[in-house]
């Protein structure tokens, strides 16, 4: 049985459950984890393959096991210390943002300066800042969680790792079209003003509940609020003003008829652009596979995912009509058994 070691000190602690719970029913592959205390607060998991470290401690413990592969969850800092596991084990990086793996030691030097300096001060001088090239280029494999950025970035050798799969519950009863907008309130991240004014020229009866599923605060709570008190009666409006509890989050992406993304096409990653669909995942593609949902995204998105559909201009009767879309079964195309088989084929095939 080979033997892996599953590294995550910084975020993406959904990606490292997900991981988790799918390779708990591996015969194939026997897997330790290393979390930073902050991850392991957020996994809520226990067990004798389950390790505690820092990034101090972490290289010496790798070191006191064998493992064939050796996969780093998040390379956002720590940069020193990934590059000598990198050059030391069979390693994979699961890469988040694409563009920032090809950053030059200049152009990260230039950009430590244009935002958050403080904090990228500290990664230049005491995580090994300029280490990060070496580190994407020392690594074995580049891992994605989205297997059409291959074909975009067809220069780059990436390999597709599966962790997304469907979550089975029982579904809600209900008579009310239930929209949800997942994910924080952000006009950086998702345009709501799009979504507020494309609410506001509904001309149908038909009750609709739109659900902004993320914390809401500042000129975007505002924006809400004030649409509030002008929308239709048959209108209604569900939002937070602080961090949606995990339990909450569920119980609505389960209510929900359909998603609604209204993503960004850019976004930045240490002042460096990123494009969604391009060059970085959506964290909607992940939730629609979770909960089995149709989602709708902004017309220019370059999907390639049949359970994506793009904005239409009536996007009423695109909401209302939703039911003529479900032609593609995402519970069985995801099922928790087909996507472990998918993932166990691919770290087959890392060593």
């Amino acid at each position: 049985m080979k033997k892996i070691a599953y590294i995550e000190l910084d975020t993406h602690a959904e990606i490292a459950v997900n991981f988790m719970d799918l390779m708990h029913d591996s015969s194939e592959f026997s897997v330790d984890y290393f979390f930073s205390s902050k991850i392991l607060k957020q996994t809520n998991n226990t067990g004798k393959n389950i390790f505690e470290v820092t990034h101090a401690t972490l290289f010496n413990q790798l070191q006191q096991t064998d493992y064939d592969l050796v996969i780093i969850g998040t390379v956002h800092r720590y940069f020193d210390i990934f590059f000598k596991v990198a050059e030391k084990f069979n390693s994979a990086v699961v890469v988040h943002n694409i563009n920032f793996t090809k950053l030059s030691g200049f152009q990260l030097f230039k950009n430590v300066f244009k935002a958050d300096f403080k904090y990228r001060l500290k990664l230049l001088l005491k995580e090994g800042l300029f280490s990060a090239p070496n580190v994407f280029a020392g690594a074995k494999n580049l891992m994605v969680l989205d297997e059409s950025l291959i074909e975009k970035n067809k220069e780059l050798e990436l390999k597709f790792m599966p962790v997304f799969y469907f979550h089975k519950y029982e579904k809600p009863r209900k008579s009310i079209i239930t929209i949800v907008i997942p994910g924080a309130v952000s006009q950086q991240r998702r345009d709501y003003l799009h979504v507020l004014k494309q609410i506001e020229s509904f001309k149908r009866n038909t009750h609709f509940q739109f659900v902004f599923l993320g914390k809401a605060r500042g000129k975007e709570l505002s924006w809400i609020k004030e649409f509030e008190q002008s929308k239709l009666k048959n209108i209604s409006l569900k939002y937070f003003t602080e961090k949606v509890p995990q339990t909450i989050f569920d119980r609505w992406m389960q209510a929900a008829d359909i998603l609604w993304c209204p993503i960004q096409s850019e976004t930045e990653f240490f002042s460096n652009k990123e494009f969604y669909g391009i060059t970085k995942i959506s964290g909607n593609v992940g939730d629609a596979i979770k909960y089995g949902k149709l989602a709708i995204f902004p017309e220019n998105y370059p999907n390639s995912h049949p359970f994506i559909i793009p904005e239409h201009t009536n996007i009423e009767e695109e909401i209302y009509t939703y039911n003529k879309w479900m032609d593609y079964d995402l519970e069985q195309n995801f099922a928790k058994q087909k996507v472990l088989k998918s993932l166990e084929k691919t770290l087959s095939e890392l060593f």
